[in-house]
């Protein structure tokens, strides 16, 4: 696999990654990122955005396979948000969601101090690997949360970052 960043070719299959994703987990409800306006261009979006990035993983045959993104959270200085973390069923299981959160908080720690997510406790297998990535859990969302259907919330300090 390869991880890079993502183009404008990419937007359409990476929106339909995220779809399928969380319509796997009757997720595509209002306050999940299955509503984002910007789900479809999300290319243009990260590269109009302060100190943002979007990667994807990109399989042999060069098909897009999933993807995630570091953009500022709200109005809090210092603090990015983990966003959009998805991967294909087929893509699952080989650690590429930790190899693409691995890239993704090499690039935070550059410019912020800490990097939050939001997500929902019933992705188990997502959690699991917040945490053994460093994340601490948060009884709730910070200040200027959009993302109001989540009921699980994690921070990590980047200058813990090896």
């Amino acid at each position: 696999m390869q991880i890079r960043e993502i183009e404008e070719k990419d937007n359409q299959t990476i929106e339909r990654i995220i779809k399928r994703s969380l319509e796997s987990f009757n997720l595509n409800i209002p306050g999940t990122a299955y509503f984002d306006p910007q789900l479809n261009s999300l290319a243009q979006y990260y590269k109009e955005q302060p100190n943002s990035k979007y990667w994807v993983a990109v399989n042999e045959q060069n098909e897009v396979v999933g993807g995630v993104g570091i953009a500022p959270f709200g109005q809090e200085l210092g603090i990015c948000e983990l966003q959009k973390l998805y991967i294909t069923p087929e893509a699952q299981g080989m650690g590429l969601s930790k190899d693409l959160m691995k890239e993704a908080l090499v690039f935070a720690k550059e410019h912020y101090t800490h990097c939050y997510l939001e997500t929902l406790k019933k992705l188990q297998a997502a959690n699991l690997l917040y945490i053994k990535l460093g994340f601490q859990q948060l009884e709730r969302p910070l200040d200027g949360s959009e993302h109001n259907a989540t009921d699980a919330w994690f921070v990590k300090d980047l200058s813990l970052l090896s």
